[in-house]
């Protein structure tokens, strides 16, 4: 019998800490952008009044089956995407985490593709349920295509070889349908790359960012987030490579500053909407425990008071 796979929650505590900030009312509703395995969410509960509530989203069928588990009435689970946070009310939250790291469930079922380290179906989807895998899209796009994904999510500089290999084997072998052949096809095409990192790292980091769009679901989930949050309410993101880290990081201090249109010299500027709080990274001994902490940044803002 297959042994379950575990998920070890990455700044538990520190995430939870920052979400339910002091003075915060028994019945404050919090959302749970990734439920993921739920190691955030029952902390939240735990924290929570008998009147508060938690929303989850999750867009992992796997994830959402987890979620039942949850006998309390104050939690609910969405199966979609963070993207769907503007369907909330406005001003309503109290809280809102996004956690953007892949749970090791995904990363280690060779079911799911998301990692060159098992042999399995090169598919990648979040959702299982819906949407193009990544194997049906590389059956289809052009080398300039492919070259601009792996480049421009995986900061990958074979971005040009690596595509013209992955085209040159799907013209003389058919589609790349598991993991170990699209490994094995970046490895051939990159000549150098850091000690100790596999050569087919950032090519498997940018299919799984580009095929669930990933870097857009964060930015409209930034956005919604000023809306659906109640003054005084905190935002809470964390995040594992420094794509996703600079579109939080520029977010929080776009909005933590009065914004004066140039156009428009006389009219009085956008309002301040958010305060930097504070940035955290894993400490030694959750990196030593969880090496898969240690690439880990929390941001930490809080909305301010709308103007009257």
């Amino acid at each position: 019998m297959n042994q379950p796979l575990l998920h070890t929650t990455v700044l538990l505590n520190e995430a939870v800490d920052a979400l339910v900030a002091p003075g915060h009312p028994p019945d404050a509703t919090y959302v749970d952008g990734t439920f993921g395995r739920g190691g955030h969410s029952r902390l939240i509960l735990s924290r929570l009044g008998p009147q508060g509530h938690l929303v989850a989203f999750d867009k992992d069928p796997q994830a959402i089956e987890a979620a039942t588990r949850i006998a309390d009435a104050r939690f609910s689970i969405r199966h979609e995407g963070f993207r769907n946070l503007d369907e909330i009310p406005p001003a309503s939250v109290d809280g809102v985490l996004l956690d953007l790291g892949v749970s090791s469930p995904q990363i280690d079922d060779p079911e799911r593709g998301f990692s060159f380290r098992f042999e399995g179906p090169l598919d990648m989807r979040m959702d299982t349920t819906r949407g193009e895998s990544v194997a049906q899209w590389l059956a289809e796009a052009e080398a300039k295509q492919i070259a601009e994904v792996i480049r421009d999510y995986g900061e990958e500089r074979f971005a040009g070889p690596i595509a013209k290999a992955i085209v040159a084997w799907r013209e003389t072998r058919g589609p790349i349908t598991n993991t170990s052949e699209l490994a094995d096809i970046v490895a051939g095409a990159v000549k150098t790359r850091e000690p100790g990192q596999n050569p087919a790292t950032r090519t498997f980091q940018a299919l799984r960012i580009f095929i669930n769009a990933e870097l857009e679901e964060l930015q409209q989930a930034l956005a919604a987030s000023l809306t659906v949050l109640k003054p005084g309410g905190r935002l809470v993101v964390i995040s594992f490579h420094s794509l996703e880290d600079r579109i939080v990081k520029q977010f929080i201090a776009l909005h933590s500053k009065e914004v004066y249109d140039r156009r428009a010299p006389f009219a009085p500027p956008t309002p301040m909407r958010l305060v930097a709080l504070d940035r955290i990274k894993p400490g030694e001994a959750e990196v030593s425990a969880n090496p898969r902490a240690r690439s880990a940044v929390m941001r930490v803002a809080e909305r301010t008071e709308v103007p009257a």
